[in-house]
């Protein structure tokens, strides 16, 4: 029996739960929805509050609610800010847990109403045993663009998904997303095996964020470039990078050449517990400048990021759009520059490359994979041995492995063989990749055509992703006269460190008074 809430209803929840008096823009309707029990498909701006979609629903409806969340250090600060609202029967499964921890979690899964999971920990068996025992009442996947983004090759167990919401009895999926083009979002609803959903689309774009595109002939130019803009403006800012060397690169020659501002690197390579860290420290303002990979900034809730700055280009819009739409969260006026030299497009065709097997790749591994059959040996259990084995990388050996698991020629790690089979899985492997690769090459290119274009920044951004768009009041973009050299960031607040101590972090967070103040 689907229990029926009237929007007042939802209201007092909010504020009892959340301690927020009102709705913002496309919340009541997505948790309308979800709790009569739809399929739904949310796409809402960066900063829109997406998390409340799912979390007001779960505390209400009975049984337990599951949120597939890409990132470890996502699922930490969402628990973290539910706990502090005395939200206890939260949990979230990630390698900082150690086994026994995991094992009594296990032991009490029904107890918890909100359970954050990856999406590689809902294949392991230990995990899937005591998850089919629960009621779930709702499966949230959080940053459902990752399906489309990442899923083909990067984690392709998200394309598992579709698997795992029938395996608990196919319960209402809600699908969130802060970016998402008409294409993403077919692929998310195919990719989940939903047959009807209701989609809940809301316009992304923000017009208190400037877009600026800066052309250099050299790579030290750009360099130059952003010592001269942080040692301008004094805000907290994002520098995003594709390399991991270069981040760290960058976040030496800053701490160098301009020693006042604190600086630090982060990407995907480092200890999780470094990158937690850093990302607590630049929460807390303790930071000013991040050097990072595309790793830092999913979920990140810090209100005043004022200048995001793309030293690499970014291989895709939608990639883009979530970085840059991390800026200005609070509303006030914030700059996204993206930093151009004609050499940077081959780095992104150098990661397509090297994402995707060549056709001599595919072949070599069926070559091997016959070896191994006729030998009687199963395949090595750790996704790095394997890759040596085939000569690929470990992105390039998790596509192949999920098309070979797909077509039913690898169970596991037990080779399955058939002639017949074998030369149409090959051929359809062939092809898949082509188009995967074809798609890629799109994306890269509807990218550059945007930096060369030579109308409205705003316009040409979000036209692929909506029909039309606010023109700010104000500044707009590089193509429509703004230059960052006349950027006013007066009327907003400049970066302020706050190395606290322990007990000043208590008393403000308790708001005890000090007894030398002036009453």
């Amino acid at each position: 029996m689907v229990k029926k809430y009237k929007a007042n209803e939802l209201t007092k929840y909010l504020n009892d739960y959340f301690g927020f008096d009102s709705f913002r823009m496309g919340q009541l309707e997505i948790i309308e929805d979800v709790l009569r029990g739809e399929n739904v498909l949310g796409i809402l701006p960066t900063g829109s509050g997406k998390s409340i979609c799912y979390q007001l629903p779960a505390l209400l409806l009975e049984g337990t609610t599951i949120v597939v969340s890409p990132l470890i250090a996502l699922m930490i600060d969402q628990v973290k800010q539910l706990k502090a609202k005395q939200i206890k029967r939260v949990v979230a499964l990630n390698s900082f847990i150690t086994p026994n921890e995991r094992t009594k979690i296990y032991q009490q899964l029904n107890t918890y109403k909100l359970i954050y999971v990856s999406p590689e920990l809902l294949q392991q068996e230990d995990f899937l045993f005591y998850l089919k025992q629960l009621s779930v009442r709702l499966f949230v996947i959080d940053e459902a663009h990752c399906i489309s983004q990442w899923g083909h090759e990067f984690r392709p167990d998200y394309m598992k998904l579709k698997h795992m919401i029938k395996l608990l009895n196919n319960p209402p999926v809600l699908a969130l997303s802060a970016t998402a083009t008409p294409y993403v979002q077919t692929d998310i609803i195919e990719s989940l095996g939903l047959t009807s959903i209701i989609k809940h689309i809301y316009p992304m774009d923000k017009e208190n964020i400037i877009f600026s595109v800066e052309k250099f002939r050299h790579r030290d130019e750009k360099t130059s470039y952003i010592i001269d803009v942080l040692k301008r403006f004094d805000v907290p800012t994002l520098i995003y990078f594709s390399s991991r060397i270069e981040a760290e690169q960058m976040a030496q020659t800053i701490k160098n050449r301009l020693p006042s501002i604190s600086v630090a690197f982060y990407h995907g390579g480092m200890e999780h517990i470094d990158r937690i860290t850093i990302q607590q420290q630049f929460m807390n303002d303790q930071l000013q400048v991040i050097c990072c990979t595309s790793a830092f900034g999913m979920g990140i809730d810090k209100s005043n990021i004022r200048l995001i700055i793309h030293y690499h280009l970014p291989n895709q819009l939608e990639s883009y759009v979530q970085e840059a739409g991390r800026a200005g969260r609070d509303g006030k006026q914030s700059v996204s520059v993206v930093l151009y030299t004609r050499e940077d497009e081959y780095l992104p065709k150098h990661f397509m490359n090297h994402e995707l097997p060549t056709e001599m790749d595919i072949r070599f591994v069926f070559y091997m994979l016959f070896k191994l059959y006729e030998q009687n040996q199963a395949l090595p259990t750790q996704s790095e041995k394997a890759a040596q084995l085939f000569q690929l990388n470990e992105v390039q050996w998790r596509f192949l492995y999920a098309q070979l698991e797909k077509h039913d020629i690898i169970k596991g790690n037990t080779i399955t063989y058939e002639k017949w089979h074998w030369k149409r899985v090959y051929t359809i492997i062939k092809q898949t990749t082509a188009q995967r690769l074809r798609i890629k090459e799109e994306k890269l290119q509807q990218m550059l055509t945007w930096i060369h274009q030579n109308k409205c920044l705003r316009e040409a951004l979000y036209k692929p992703f909506q029909s039309k768009y606010t023109k700010p009041k104000k500044d707009c973009c590089s193509r429509c006269g703004f230059s960052i050299d006349h950027w006013d960031v007066s009327p907003y607040e400049s970066y302020q460190s706050s190395e606290k101590t322990w007990q000043q972090v208590l008393k403000d967070k308790f708001l005890i008074g000090d007894e030398n103040e002036t009453k």
